[in-house]
């Protein structure tokens, strides 16, 4: 996959914790929406999570190399048609590996190759409730990529759902990479802000790529 990267001002919201503006350009943000719409479609394609008490997720989900429900990971889609998860792409996974060198200025270590992927979509009305980012067992950093509407990203601590957090602001493009001490921070998305996609762009809503190391072995 071709297209650019725009390293932007780097700020880091807590140790480990770095937001990236704009880091990916116009036309990487369009390859990438490409790439999403036809992970999306079936079988194993955007559906709706349900959680263990009988309640759903307001985003929607696809997910790449594993298939991720609450609270584990499964070869298919257990909780969707279950056919078999699409597979990671390696131009995906090195480009996990790409956004951890540019927020952190050193490359990740060989052995932590990116292998999931969980792409949600959220309509204008569709939030995310605080939660951590528990079901693998590597320690390696996520990295979080943004399309389409802004949000208001809330990035907490590892004690509580509750304060001390950050509120930020992610606008289509950025980059956002937690490891180190903020590996399993809470976080979570208290609001998506209509109608600020890029025009160009042709996207409605916001998705968000985030790309984890398992570690789960086979």
């Amino acid at each position: 996959m071709d297209g650019e990267l725009f390293p932007r001002e780097r700020t880091e919201i807590a140790p480990g914790a770095v937001h990236l503006p704009d880091w990916l350009g116009p036309r990487r943000q369009c390859e990438l929406l490409d790439a999403c719409r036809a992970w999306a479609r079936p079988p194993a394609g955007l559906r709706t999570v349900r959680t263990p008490g009988g309640g759903t997720m307001t985003a929607r989900q696809v997910c790449l190399g594993l298939h991720w429900y609450p609270y584990g990971y499964a070869p298919t889609a257990v909780d969707g048609d279950g056919a078999p998860v699409k597979p990671m792409p390696a131009w995906l996974a090195e480009l996990g590996r790409r956004a951890v060198t540019a927020a952190y200025g050193t490359p990740p270590p060989p052995a932590d190759a990116y292998d999931i992927a969980l792409v949600n979509f959220y309509g204008g009305d569709s939030r995310m409730g605080m939660h951590r980012d528990a079901e693998e067992r590597s320690p390696a950093p996520v990295v979080s990529l943004s399309l389409g509407d802004s949000c208001l990203f809330r990035f907490g601590n590892t004690a509580s759902r509750g304060r001390p957090y950050r509120d930020v602001e992610l606008r289509s493009g950025d980059l956002f990479v937690f490891g180190g001490p903020s590996r399993l921070a809470y976080h979570g998305v208290p609001r998506v802000l209509p109608g600020t996609a890029p025009p160009d762009l042709g996207l409605t809503g916001r998705l968000n790529i985030t790309l984890r190391v398992g570690g789960l072995g086979a």
